[in-house]
C-alpha cells in the first residue's frame, strides 16, 4: 500500500526497472499546464514547462523570450499592443 500522500492523484505513478531486475512504483509530481496568452489565450512558445525548482536552474534567457511582454503576451498580440502603443503618442 503506498503512502498516504502518495494515494491521489496529483502525483504520476512511474514504473521503475531497478538493477535487480525489480520492477518499482515510484512517485513523480505532475508537470504544470503550459503557459498561455494573457489576451487571446494561445499557447506560448519559447516558455519551458516545469516545475519552479526545475525552471530556477535554468538561465534567464531560457526562462522566458527576452521582449517586451515576453512569458505574457504571444508574438501577434504583443505586435497589436506596440502598434497601439505607437498611435497614442
Amino acid at each position: 500500500m503506498p503512502q498516504l500522500r502518495y494515494r491521489s492523484r496529483s502525483y504520476r505513478r512511474i514504473f521503475k526497472k531497478t538493477p535487480g531486475g525489480k520492477t518499482v512504483l515510484r512517485y513523480k509530481k505532475k508537470k504544470p499546464s503550459k503557459h498561455i496568452c494573457a489576451k487571446c489565450g494561445k499557447f506560448l512558445h519559447g516558455v519551458p514547462r516545469g516545475r519552479p525548482y526545475e525552471i530556477n536552474k535554468l538561465s534567464k534567457s531560457k526562462k522566458r523570450p527576452n521582449r517586451p511582454y515576453g512569458g505574457n503576451l504571444c508574438p501577434e498580440c504583443a505586435r497589436k499592443v506596440f502598434k497601439q502603443e505607437a498611435r497614442k503618442e
